[in-house]
């Protein structure tokens, strides 16, 4: 029996219509169900935007008595009260409060400039037409702290969140239906994303393949025609269908009836994992609502400001670790006396080559003793990465504990080589060796970091690291790159996966 199976196996299990075996209640649930908890987390935000609004509005307060329209402004005490009412209210108007969002997603951060954009707006008009000239200064102190604060609040509330639903606490429950292999695929992703708070109870698939999906370590409680009867007796927050002939259209329109008042979310899996929000839009087309996934973009616009990024962010940084990149290499050259940098020739935009520097790690032999090593570690496969690798040294060992033998590929960023974000840059070899799809990771520019960066690093199998590179080329936007820069400084601190 697998670990999944042991999980969810039933102590008496029962017999539903098919003869299947099914669980009493296959989940242990920690805690209240998503409509109750996710409350509860929106009256917190509420609250806290309530403080807020006040907050920012004494402090701009205090800089507004400094001005010369100071005696324009209503009392302190009214301003306050106002903003402690507005805040929320303008939050609320800008989508900050929308169950589905919490935990996932930007939409509760955009909320916040929404909202201040909005409270301009509104008072900027107000001060207009009443020629309270005072209200303007106010508001460009009093807009930004109540932005900064609300997104700082909301990403703190989101990490204990993640940290919660990673023990199990506060997730929403769901019950995946579909095709064996379909299911079994979201199921995958559902336990190694702990964090996304969406949890597995159990699956329903065709009849005629239900020994498959036991086989593979799927939780299977019913078949197709069960799994809105299922999902409330298992008092499941979601109901997951994955694509396929069975979960068409008519099964999909029975099922949505079906649940209708049961306060049961209905979530369509289209199967196409590595395509991302901005891609998908439902367009109506010959009367019926369909997907349209536009085309990625690789030119244009969009790369002529991934580069200005690149520049400007690389720029302040080499300036602002200068200090820390010599001692590294005083370090280095003093350990062994040996050259203070290694430099290799990696695949960069679409297949052209280039020299990838990074500080030595390991000793001076290290490329003549690979061969050994890999005929000793043969199940290392393509990406060869030793945890407890014998050719790196004791300087070199601190080093990549803290990602900080990459820091020369800063200049590879200032050269244009590479990027700040990106896929990781292959070996020759790595690209000779493709399948056609992996080839792909070759139509963006590579990265000093990358989701393979935030998502376990070393630790990732060589698929899983194909398939999250191709997940940033589908869906490159600047507000990800930003997202993965931020989430490197984590993963670096964390020292997951680094060796």
């Amino acid at each position: 029996m697998t670990v999944v199976e042991r999980a969810f196996a039933p102590e008496n299990p029962g017999r539903d219509a098919t003869g299947l075996a099914v669980a009493e209640h296959p989940l242990n649930r920690r805690g209240p169900r998503f409509e109750v908890w996710s409350r509860r987390y929106l009256g917190g935000l509420v609250a806290a935007d309530a403080v807020i609004g006040g907050v920012s509005t004494f402090t701009a307060t205090t800089f507004a008595l400094n001005t010369d329209h100071h005696d324009e402004l209503p009392s302190w005490i009214m301003l306050t009260a106002l903003a402690v009412l507005i805040w929320p209210v303008m939050i609320a108007l800008g989508r900050g409060y929308q169950r589905h969002h919490i935990g996932v997603g930007s939409e509760e951060m955009q909320a916040a400039v929404r909202a201040g954009v909005g409270v301009v707006l509104l008072w900027a008009c107000y001060a207009e037409l009443r020629h309270v000239h005072g209200l303007l200064a106010f508001l460009l102190v009093a807009t930004p702290i109540a932005i900064g604060l609300t997104v700082i609040i909301r990403f703190a509330a989101r990490k204990i969140l993640h940290r919660s639903q990673r023990a199990g606490r506060n997730v929403k429950t769901a019950l995946l239906v579909g095709h064996t292999g379909a299911v079994h695929s979201l199921a995958e992703v559902l336990q190694r994303e702990a964090h996304a708070g969406l949890q597995m109870v159990g699956v329903c698939v065709p009849a005629e393949e239900v020994q498959l999906a036991r086989e593979l370590g799927l939780p299977v409680v019913g078949d197709l025609e069960a799994a809105s009867r299922l999902a409330r007796e298992f008092e499941c927050d979601a109901v997951a269908v994955t694509t396929g002939e069975q979960s068409g259209r008519e099964y999909l329109r029975r099922l949505a009836w079906s649940l209708e008042g049961e306060h049961i979310e209905l979530l369509v899996h289209p199967g196409l994992v590595e395509v991302a929000g901005p891609r998908m839009h439902i367009r109506p087309h010959v009367g019926l609502p369909l997907l349209q996934i536009e085309q990625p973009h690789f030119t244009g616009w969009r790369r002529i400001v991934k580069r200005a990024a690149d520049l400007i962010m690389t720029g302040v940084g080499l300036v602002i670790i200068s200090p820390l990149m010599l001692a590294i290499a005083i370090a280095i050259k003093v350990s062994d006396r040996g050259p203070v940098f290694f430099k290799q020739t990696r695949v960069g935009l679409e297949g052209s080559t280039f020299t990838m520097w990074k500080f030595r790690t390991m000793h001076v032999d290290a490329e003549e003793r690979l061969a050994a090593l890999r005929a000793e570690h043969p199940e290392v496969g393509l990406m060869f990465k030793l945890q407890d690798d014998p050719r790196v040294t004791r300087v070199g060992r601190f080093l990549r504990r803290y990602s900080l033998d990459e820091l020369p590929q800063l200049f590879n960023v200032l050269a244009g080589s590479m990027s700040l974000v990106g896929p990781r840059p292959p070996l020759q070899a790595e690209v000779e060796a493709y399948e056609h799809h992996a080839r792909r990771r070759l139509l963006v520019t590579p990265g000093l970091t990358g989701l393979w960066q935030v998502s376990g690093r070393s630790l990732l199998s060589w698929e899983e690291t194909v398939r999250l590179d191709l997940r940033y080329v589908e869906n490159w936007t600047l507000t990800l790159d930003l997202l993965i820069i931020w989430k490197t400084i984590f993963a670096v601190l964390a020292k997951r996966g680094a060796f």
